[in-house]
């Protein structure tokens, strides 16, 4: 093997040993209660094996409540890109709307999830729609700096090329500004997916719903802790193949 590729394949797995050895020594001298790496598996591997089983509303396969989260997310998400691509947009092409909104959009941007949550439950009453405002409304703000920013620094040779040939406002935006703003637009996409993720799990333990963030509440309330590390490395799995994934179509657009 070239050292090259036993950096890429096999430094990880030594890594990941290291870390299943810490867990295993951890669970049997600082924390009895911590079930050890052989434990979880046992406890859990009907979960694995069975992925798409269904005993009940919260008594199902990972695979089954993963697929229930990532709806959620989607929908958010789709929702999220809607409003904030528009509006960032404005922000980076009308000095007046920067004005106007950038202090607005400044003070609600760290609010966190778990303080937007119990509003959408007071405006909308039920658990789904609720959890699908506090995604969108939390992801967005990536999305709305970074397309900011990617209009902001356009370069005025691309913009002046556009005025000497007289272009319309319509073609200067999709010939000139879109595409030179693509690259900020899609770093803003894949931070607001990351951060999508996130508040789904938050969401879903507030609300009861099922999906991966229910069921690790659930389970936590249940005392069986094995659930709870499943839930996590399933949260860890999704979230590191969804940023791969919009990693790819960030480099595809950067490249083009």
């Amino acid at each position: 093997m070239s050292p090259r590729l036993g950096a890429r394949f096999l430094l990880p797995f030594l890594g990941l040993a290291a870390v299943l050895l810490l867990w295993a020594v951890v669970s049997q001298t600082v924390a009895a209660d911590l079930p050890s790496p052989w434990k979880t598996w046992l406890e859990s591997k009907r979960y694995i094996l069975e992925p798409f089983f269904k005993d009940g509303e919260m008594n199902q396969g990972i695979g089954r409540l993963a697929f229930y989260s990532l709806v959620r997310v989607a929908k958010g998400y789709l929702l999220a890109l809607a409003i904030g691509t528009p509006i960032g947009f404005f922000l980076g092409l009308s000095r007046g709307f920067h004005s106007a909104f950038d202090p607005i959009i400044q003070f609600l941007r760290p609010i966190s999830p778990l303080a937007w949550l119990p509003l959408g439950l007071v405006v909308f009453q039920k658990s789904e729609p609720a959890a699908i405002f506090t995604i969108a409304l939390c992801a967005m703000w990536p999305t709305v700096i970074n397309t900011a920013v990617g209009v902001r620094g356009i370069s005025q040779d691309y913009m002046n090329v556009g005025r000497v040939l007289k272009l319309s406002k319509l073609k200067m935006m999709t010939k000139i500004i879109i595409p030179a703003s693509l690259p900020y637009v899609f770093t803003g996409y894949r931070l607001s997916l990351g951060i999508a993720w996130l508040v789904i799990v938050a969401a879903e333990m507030l609300t009861g719903t099922p999906g991966v963030g229910g069921f690790l509440w659930q389970e936590y309330n249940s005392l069986v802790y094995s659930h709870i590390i499943l839930s996590v490395i399933t949260i860890g799995a999704i979230g590191f193949v969804l940023d791969r994934l919009m990693g790819l179509v960030e480099a595809r657009f950067k490249t083009t």
